[in-house]
């Protein structure tokens, strides 16, 4: 099923992921239909809105992948417009506190546990056919996302990953780096030493902890840390390095052959 994510992390599994941010549904699709075990929605930084997020949805149901969406922040209605749509998951930008991770958590929630709205004409309820069901089965599946990517995120890491419903402490490497002074140092002993701090707390919590690979070898690294919510390429730099990759394949044969064609 597209929403064990949480079952499946439970039981230590690596579940692989990638970022759509092209907003478009066809996109979405080649991306569910290659493998990956999730696909993030990118409402933060992607060029698409809701009613994109919506057909992307429909697009990846097919293929058995899980969708989840990067709202733009915490307020509650952001996250609950998308779970009425069917997100499987919600990522969290910007998680600096627990408080941030408290604020999160409880818009994903129902009453008395959180601040969802309670709706039965949507999307994810079947509208109006399984209002039950989705409150009793789905919603207790849906995941919580929350970006570690600040220094003050590390030094709450362990307490965010102990509240109740923080599933997965998720570093966002470029925005962690930057915010350190050392964007897209990966390398530098300091960024490993808050991947690792980050890692450390998920695990003592019994959490997940996830990353967006700064490059596909660096799979084994990640891995021996702990980190199994793995997200790996996005439609728009796949498509980008391909069509680089090809025109230059192509035009680099082109000016051989018109090389050795000159009289």
């Amino acid at each position: 099923m597209a929403n064990d994510l949480k079952s499946r992390l439970a039981a230590g599994q690596t579940v692989l992921g990638g970022f759509l941010s092209l907003g478009d549904p066809l996109c979405a699709e080649i991306m569910a239909r290659a493998g990956y075990d999730w696909l993030l929605i990118d409402l933060e930084h992607g060029a698409g809105g809701e009613r994109e997020a919506l057909a992307q949805m429909q697009a990846v149901a097919g293929a058995g992948c899980a969708a989840v969406v990067r709202v733009e922040g915490s307020a509650r209605q952001r996250a609950h417009r998308v779970l009425d749509l069917g997100a499987h998951g919600v990522m969290f930008p910007r998680i600096d506190n627990v408080e941030d991770a408290r604020q999160a958590i409880a818009a994903m929630r129902y009453p008395p546990q959180g601040v969802r709205g309670v709706a039965f004409a949507n999307r994810a309820c079947q509208f109006g056919s399984g209002m039950r069901a989705y409150m009793e089965e789905a919603a207790p599946r849906l995941l919580t996302i929350l970006q570690i990517e600040s220094p003050l995120a590390v030094d709450h890491a362990a307490g965010i990953a102990a509240l109740d419903g923080a599933d997965v402490l998720f570093v966002g490497p470029s925005d962690l780096s930057h915010s350190m002074g050392i964007l897209g140092q990966f390398d530098d002993e300091r960024f490993q030493t808050a991947v690792r701090r980050v890692s450390e707390a998920a695990r003592a919590h019994g959490k997940s902890a996830g990353i967006l690979l700064p490059k596909p070898a660096d799979f084994d690294h990640y891995w021996d840390l702990g980190y199994r919510f793995i997200a790996s390429g996005s439609d728009g730099v796949l498509l980008n390095h391909a069509a680089r990759s090809l025109t230059a394949l192509i035009s680099e044969a082109a000016r051989a052959k018109e090389k050795t064609a000159r009289p």
